[in-house]
């Protein structure tokens, strides 16, 4: 199957503008699976609450949603993208799973970087896999990726690519995530936006970079610093499925998971 990205700089608040940029871009893309950034619909910066209940979203009744279902139904692939998800009185960084026949799940960041602490509530679904047909597939966000539990978790209920949706500052994610598919031997998509944002007294610069990696540590796919540009990698799924080193290792029956309960208590 073929698994890509697309890369672009998002306009704050233009929701409208930012999905009509990715239809655009996403005419261009021959794959199977299409990974967007985070916030790829409103921007990253909010400077209050009330500002990023103003551009949420029901799920999957809102806008974008259904314009990702709708591109999904017309070119036969599967997406996944970031927005701000409204569930009642609370908010949530959110990620959707698409596909030819319509809305298939929604993933809660569960790792809150920086000020998205007093913004959003905390994810509370944990981490699921999903099974869309070539691939089962879990999903990340951005900050996720520093937790090393996050992409265990996923590749212990089975998942083959990790979809990566990122607004990434720091400068170490895209080489981290090189070992964390190497120690779980998976795929993974990291979609990260470019450009920069300057609100409220506060300036972000936005890493770019994006990138899909294979299971031995090896890069598929890099996108520039600042490009505005759709990437895509083929890729043999099996190579996900098989967790065997050598003769005598398998990466997950070797763990000596005996040994490490405490690690997991507070």
């Amino acid at each position: 199957m073929k698994i890509g990205f697309i890369q672009f700089d998002p306009v704050f608040g233009d929701i409208d503008g930012n999905i009509a940029k990715v239809m655009e871009l996403g005419e261009t893309v021959d794959a199977d699976l299409i990974v967007l950034p985070e916030f790829f619909n409103t921007g990253y910066l909010f400077t209050s609450r009330q500002e990023a209940e103003g551009l949420s979203e029901d799920i999957p009744g809102g806008k974008t949603t259904q314009a990702l279902c709708d591109m999904a139904r017309r070119r036969n692939i599967h997406l996944v993208g970031g927005l701000i998800e409204r569930q009642g009185d609370r908010l949530f960084n959110a990620a959707v799973l698409v596909s030819p026949r319509g809305y298939v799940a929604t993933y809660r960041k569960m790792h809150l970087f920086n000020e998205e602490n007093l913004w959003f509530d905390p994810g509370d679904r944990g981490f699921e896999v999903h099974d869309i047909g070539l691939c089962r597939v879990g999903i990340m966000i951005c900050f996720d990726w520093i937790f090393p539990e996050a992409m265990r978790a996923l590749a212990l209920r089975g998942a083959d690519v990790i979809c990566h949706c990122a607004n990434l500052v720091l400068p170490y994610c895209q080489d981290a995530m090189v070992t964390r598919c190497l120690e779980n031997r998976v795929f993974a998509v990291t979609a990260n936006r470019t450009g920069m944002e300057q609100r409220g007294g506060r300036y972000f610069r936005y890493t770019g970079r994006s990138q899909i990696t294979g299971p031995a540590a090896n890069l598929l796919y890099r996108a520039g610093a600042d490009t505005e540009e759709a990437g895509v990698a083929r890729i043999d799924v099996s190579a996900a499925r098989n967790k065997r080193l050598n003769d005598y290792n398998d990466l997950f029956s070797d763990r000596r998971i005996g040994f490490y309960g405490d690690l997991t208590k507070s």
